[in-house]
């Protein structure tokens, strides 16, 4: 795929109208739109914090003011093609199947004419308002993409039967769109799309457009397959690793494996005497060795044996994080949310009154395609190949360490083998850039870490120390809860204006807005930020909060003697849609029969409710547990109101593959130090969920025709607690500290 200029040469200023239609370079018909963020009802819906972030921080690094113009286009050419300039990056979430599907169903056109072009990297013309900036994440792109797309589409068809109408002297009423045609059926007169697109470029957009009738829809709401399956399967598809240019050299990397360390020495003449090392670069904390290809490179590492200055934090370890962290968490923290007078409640001596601990740990992002970025820094221009959710955010860190004007900086970007928030940063762009300038000689050079390097140098999720308490009345129900969640905040780092009166919303997402019926409610946030980097990870706030409240409520459904289902039910009388998935997952799973026997293993079921994303969502898992404290999840029962589904198949996915990532990290994923190093190093002690480990999983939509709601992540953020909830139905063991594995080995 390829990128497309500003094909009509209008300024910003002309641009800032909603909605035009005009003629394209080399013929054919051009739509411009702007996308103004997805219309949702406030009740329903909060604007994703962390990424908002993100957006912002693109915004400031490129001096760019965002939305102020159309900031995405389609282009219908002569040959009937419908062609639309992708504002998102696809990264296994499914947007290059979804969000066309939005344009043809308005258009009325086989879905098998959009063709997709990557957007540069341009942080005015293809910002997305609702997360502030150029930015592919939090589960957005469909809801920013709903309306102005279906909209988009709408007015291309309008002025098509416009034009086709003129030329046939006829009512455009009379007129109807299918399969790239308008048709006339009283003459049986017929006109592609192709041979419509000139006259209707001469003709003004509409002020209003009108949308089709839901019941009418054709793609929308239907199973289709994914549109980049078939490159993806025959090799044909391009990620960043794939990036190639003449005379392109290969670089490998290393850096201080203590966060905060410094280059000491490295051994250049042994380096330079492999064959193919072409140079050694040294930065403060990093080493690259630059040779014809990897081979070399990894060869030329090894030979030149880099020494590192481990520097104040040699002696950095787990432990030692945890007890600053319960340290921390014992004082009070900024105040996100105070109703009721939970505080009061909770200290009279009334009813019962439960506390618990819960703790996450540090994880790994170990997306499949490791980092690598392909750097070509020449005096007049800087072009950079990669993979990145953030591509106006990597060229204006780009164009800061290089002093060249924006628009000498140019980002291709490509296919990611996966993302999970890891490429909202951009720390290998800046790293490769700044090896990029000590070249002896320019030219393309393409830097990529080894898996080792990619786990033992991310950013990481934070590790995260909640303190919870309720009391409960005679009934066993809450009448106050309190919640104080400790961790770092990466909105801070991203952000530091999203962080009001030190609360970090991303930290509390999930917790500050509880769906039950609670009188009293107390949520505070304690930063405290350890020496490792931390960032945005799949699921990002709701995933330890959704974590440690359904594992909370289960606590205190037994601590009632009830149902866990049962005790939601009761609590959730202000959230319909909620609590309609909740019954419709146990139905499905058949909550109230008993589960079927494993041989020699204790079993049980847990359940889980939230609310994120903008999409209302239950799972239900069913596990079985050996005496050895092997945990095998048999079966994973969700149900889903996400909203208008746009590709249902697409969503079966997203769910499947958001509960396996879930899994993986809820069994076995922790990131542990030890004398200031990270010990895991590659899928061996940092280990996926294997096929044959892999639950059955079903996954019910719920019909719906509210504004679509986000599925990229809730799937991961309510995994761990229904698994939890599961074990201790088991087993009687109640977890509150993740991983699984290493809890329950320790048992």
């Amino acid at each position: 795929m390829g990128y497309m200029k500003d094909v009509d040469g209008m300024t910003s200023a002309a641009r800032r109208r909603f909605l035009r239609v005009g003629a394209a370079a080399g013929g054919g018909l051009l739509v411009s739109f702007l996308l103004p963020g997805c219309e949702r009802k406030e009740s329903d819906r909060k604007e994703p914090p962390s990424e908002k972030a993100v957006g912002q921080a693109a915004t400031a690094v490129s001096d760019r003011a965002p939305g102020l113009a159309p900031n995405a286009f389609i282009r219908i050419g002569r040959d009937g093609l419908v062609t639309l300039v992708m504002h998102k990056v696809e990264m296994g979430q499914g947007t290059y199947t979804a969000i066309p599907m939005l344009i043809a169903e308005e258009l009325g056109v086989d879905l098998a004419k959009v063709k997709l072009e990557h957007a540069p990297a341009d942080n005015n013309l293809y910002s997305d308002p609702l997360l502030g900036g150029q930015v592919t994440g939090g589960s957005t792109s469909v809801r920013g993409a709903w309306k102005p797309l279906r909209e988009a589409g709408a007015a291309a068809r309008h002025v098509l039967i416009q034009a086709a109408a003129q030329q046939w002297n006829v009512a455009p009423e009379q007129l109807a769109v299918a399969n790239g045609a308008v048709t006339h059926a009283a003459t049986r007169r017929t006109a592609h799309f192709g041979e419509l697109v000139d006259a209707a470029a001469k003709l003004p957009a509409p002020r209003t457009v009108a949308l089709k009738d839901p019941a009418t829809y054709t793609l929308i709401g239907k199973k289709h397959a994914r549109l980049d399956s078939p490159p993806k399967l025959d090799g044909s598809a391009l990620f960043g690793i794939d990036a190639k240019l003449p005379g392109m050299a290969i670089a490998t990397v290393a850096a201080a494996p203590v966060v905060g360390g410094k280059l000491r020495s490295v051994d250049e003449q042994k380096a330079l005497a492999v064959k193919g090392v072409r140079q050694v670069l040294k930065i403060d904390n990093a080493v690259a060795i630059v040779a014809d290809h990897m081979w070399a490179a990894r060869q030329g590492l090894a030979a030149a044996a880099p020494q590192w200055d481990d520097g104040e934090h040699a002696n950095l370890s787990t432990a030692s994080i945890v007890t600053e962290m319960m340290n921390a968490s014992r004082k009070t923290g900024a105040v996100a949310t105070d109703k009721g007078d939970a505080l009061k409640a909770l200290g009279k001596g009334g009813g019962r009154k439960i506390e618990a601990v819960y703790e996450m740990p540090f994880l790994a992002h170990a997306t499949m395609e490791p980092m690598n970025c392909l750097v070509d820094l020449r005096a007049d221009g800087c072009d950079l190949y990669c993979g990145t959710q953030v591509p106006s955010l990597a060229q204006g860190a780009a164009a800061q360490l290089t002093g060249l004007p924006l628009e000498q900086v140019r980002v291709h970007n490509f296919y990611l083998g996966g993302g999970f928030g890891r490429r909202l940063e951009v720390d290998y762009v800046t790293q490769a850039v700044a090896f990029a300038k000590l070249l002896a000689k320019p030219g393309p050079v393409k830097f990529v870490w080894t898996r080792e390097e990619d786990i033992q140098h991310d950013m990481y999720r934070p590790y995260y120390m909640d303190r919870l308490a309720a009391r409960l009345d005679e009934k066993g129900m809450p009448l106050a809860w309190f919640h104080r969640v400790t961790g770092s905040s990466v909105m801070a780092r991203f952000a530091p204006p999203a962080v009001k009166n030190g609360v970090d919303p991303d930290a509390v997402e999930g917790a500050a807005d509880l769906q039950y019926s609670i009188p009293g409610l107390r949520v505070e946030y304690m930063r405290h930020e350890p020496p490792l980097p931390t960032a945005f990870w799949r699921g990002v706030g709701p995933t330890h909060n959704v974590f440690v409240v359904e594992s909370f409520i289960d606590e205190l459904a037994h601590a009632a003697k009830q149902d866990p289902v049962a005790y939601r039910r009761a609590l959730l009388d202000k959230s319909p849609r909620l609590l309609a998935v909740l019954n419709l997952a146990a139905e499905k799973a058949g909550w109230t029969t008993p589960m079927q026997a494993v041989a020699g293993r204790k079993v049980g079921r847990g359940v889980s409710a939230q609310f994120a994303f903008g999409s209302y969502m239950a799972q239900i898992a069913e596990v079985s547990v050996g005496p050895d404290g092997d945990v095998r999840v048999h079966r994973v029962v969700c149900a889903l109101d996400c909203g208008q589904a746009i590709n249902p198949d697409g969503i079966v996915a997203q769910m499947e593959g958001g509960i396996v990532f879930g899994l993986t990290a809820a069994l076995w994923g922790e990131i542990t130090l030890e004398r200031g190093r990270v010990k895991q190093s590659n899928f061996g002690d940092y280990r996926m969920m294997r096929m044959n480990e892999s639950p059955t999983i079903e996954v019910h939509i719920v019909n719906s025709r509210d504004e679509p709601g986000g599925i990229g992540e809730p799937g991961t953020a309510g995994i761990a607690p229904a698994l939890s909830n599961a074990i201790f139905a088991a087993t009687g063991q109640r977890l509150r500290k993740l991983p699984v594995a290493s809890v329950l080995k320790k048992a």
